[in-house]
């Protein structure tokens, strides 16, 4: 009789329990390739299983079970079989009679399948398949890759052990699409960012780490280098809350205001009178700025909502001409006029010959989005009078919906060459009257409608006043911070190692080399003099030079330039460190020489 240690998984909670009903079984789960999230992931899964499922959960690296004896698995097992009697007396009110202590299964989770050790699995399951009786198994394998690596790494005999399911973790994008409805496209949340500070993150997000948690990072790091970086960030908080503290400004924070860029552009539209007030009085600019206040929340109130009905209407056109995602339309959005770019020409083309039935559906989604926020009511109120309209529309059939008029008078034929076909084709077109059903109009009053909402609510931001007091805009600072480039950093650590230890001995003008730097520095400098091969005799003369140097020998005497084992060994110690981290090279071409792998240098 087999024994099954059956691998499921299941989304969310619920199946995750159900799955669990038979209880010689065994979990697989796919987490993708965004391994920097993947110890969230796991530390979260095993909370939701000791809350719904079981206490007894472990989880395991691959470095914890290098034996076959899984030394700190078994540890934690039996440490958690101990703990039964005093777990179960806590749960008995929520157990049925079935429920029993002994037919609680005990849950492992092996993180990193890809890297166990391939025999030690395989004793491992054998062993706790002869024993699935008495104390039921279930297994979690964490999979970067794919299913198949499970019967790559297990063999037959093995795996038919195991009952496989798979279960997939929400995609790296999804729960990146969380965090931008949670966090930047909320109202609620008063720091913003720019539309480079987003591409500067978006682009680490997509083509480094896929790391939502790095992400979450760099928006932290984002929040403090703002409120660092700009004092007048105290208003970058709640509406009360910045009313309060414009209230109170001190005057160098006038100042301040006064110089912002976006004040500036205000003050330049004003009336001559009003222009003298906001330069020269410091309590009617305290007045200006909390209506100023007033009105960038209320712009963030009313952008969100018809950004995401924008993105409901044109989400689903044919090559996303606003972006598949919400992200690249609120990228668009805060950075330029959208309604002068071709795409969102292109988009309103697109949705201009929309049928019937999909534009009332289209619009019933943004219905929803609106009923949801509670505000723009009177922008509600027209959409659902729209779509009244359009559902009170009888008779129009699919051609109707989707046709471009009527072609009045009939076409004459006669016989003609390809020229004179060609002309008469050209006149009959230009003579073409075009009769619009009800429901093109009804459809172009929409679509004028919709381009209405956006040209009033979806202004960029840089055109709000006051709107560096909560728009962090440093992509350069950001981009310096968290895409840093190694090889340049090394360089730079390197060629100026009194920046990084704070040493006065470490001082030195450009050019020379200072005998008291690390070995390792004194090489690379020494290293940046040569060609593309380096003589390693030459190499280490030039060292004990400066090795000398340091020991106050006179360079002309016969002592200089002789080395002991000593030196001979840090030399080779500080070439050995090149070329791990990657300057030189052995060659073929000469024995006694390294080839040297990059150029140019700090």
């Amino acid at each position: 009789m087999n024994h099954h240690i059956r691998i499921i998984s299941k989304r969310s909670s619920s199946l995750l329990a159900l799955s669990i009903i038979d209880l010689c079984e065994t979990f697989y789960c796919h987490l993708g390739v965004n391994v920097p999230d993947h110890a969230m992931t796991f530390r979260s899964l095993c909370n939701l299983l000791q809350d719904s499922v079981t206490p007894f959960v472990v989880s395991v690296h691959a470095k914890e079970c290098a034996g076959v004896y899984f030394s700190t698995l078994t540890i934690r097992i039996i440490g958690l079989l101990q703990k039964c009697t005093q777990v179960f007396p806590q749960r008995t009110e929520s157990l049925t009679n079935s429920d029993l202590p002994q037919s609680l299964p005990v849950v492992v989770i092996f993180k990193d399948f890809e890297a166990f050790n391939s025999q030690v699995l395989q004793d491992f399951i054998l062993i706790c398949s002869r024993y699935t009786q008495e104390l039921p198994f279930i297994f979690i394998f964490g999979i970067a890759t794919s299913p198949s690596a499970i019967q790559h790494r297990l063999p037959h005999s093995v795996s038919s052990l195991l009952c496989i399911e798979v279960f997939h973790s929400l995609s790296c994008t999804q729960h990146l699409a969380s965090v931008f409805d949670k966090l930047i496209l909320n109202s609620q949340f008063p720091f913003k960012l720019s539309s480079r500070v987003i591409q500067v993150l978006v682009g680490i997000f997509l083509y480094h780490d896929f790391s939502v948690q790095n992400f979450v990072k760099g928006l932290q790091f984002s929040m403090l280098e703002h409120f660092k970086s700009q004092p007048l960030s105290m208003l970058c908080c709640q509406k009360q809350e910045a009313l309060l503290s414009a209230k109170t400004l001190s005057k160098k924070n006038v100042e301040r205001i006064r110089h912002l860029p976006s004040f500036m552009r205000y003050v330049e539209t004003q009336e001559p009178q009003e222009q003298v007030q906001l330069l020269t009085n410091d309590e009617h600019v305290k007045e200006v700025c909390q209506q100023l206040l007033k009105n960038l929340h209320k712009y963030h109130k009313n952008y969100y909502p018809i950004l995401q009905c924008l993105h409901s209407l044109t989400s689903s056109l044919p090559k996303f001409p606003l972006g598949k995602h919400i992200r690249e339309l609120h990228v668009s959005c805060i950075e330029k006029n959208l309604w002068e770019t071709e795409e969102y020409d292109s988009a309103l083309q697109l949705l201009r010959i929309l049928a019937k039935d999909e534009l009332v559906a289209a619009l019933r989604k943004c219905a929803e989005i609106l009923k949801s926020t509670k505000i723009l009511q009177n922008v509600l109120q027209q959409l659902e009078d729209f779509i009244g309209r359009l559902e009170a529309l009888e008779g129009v059939s699919s051609e109707d919906s989707s046709g471009n008029g009527i072609i009045s008078g009939k076409m004459e034929y006669q016989r003609t060459d390809l020229f004179q076909l060609q002309k008469t084709l050209l006149e009959k077109e230009s003579r073409r009257t075009k009769r619009m059903n009800p429901f093109e109009v009804l459809r172009s009053q929409v679509i004028e409608f919709i381009d209405s909402l956006v040209r009033e609510y979806l202004t960029p931001a840089e055109l709000q006043p006051l709107n560096e007091v909560c728009y962090y805009n440093s992509s350069g600072v950001l981009r310096q911070r968290l895409n840093v480039t190694p090889r340049t950093s090394i360089q730079a650590a390197l060629s100026h190692p009194f920046y990084y230890l704070q040493n006065e001995s470490l001082k030195t003008d450009a050019g020379t080399i200072s005998s008291a730097a690390p070995d390792l520095c004194i090489v690379y400098k020494l290293h940046l003099e040569c060609g593309r091969l380096i003589n390693l005799y030459d190499w280490l003369e030039a060292f004990l030079t400066v090795m000398s140097a340091a020991e106050d020998q006179d360079t002309n005497s016969e002592e200089c330039g002789k080395y002991d084992s000593l030196k001979h060994a840090r030399f080779i110690q500080a070439v050995s460190e090149m070329e791990f981290l990657g300057f030189i090279k052995s060659t073929k071409q000469k024995t006694d020489h390294v080839a040297r792998l990059t150029w140019g240098g700090c």
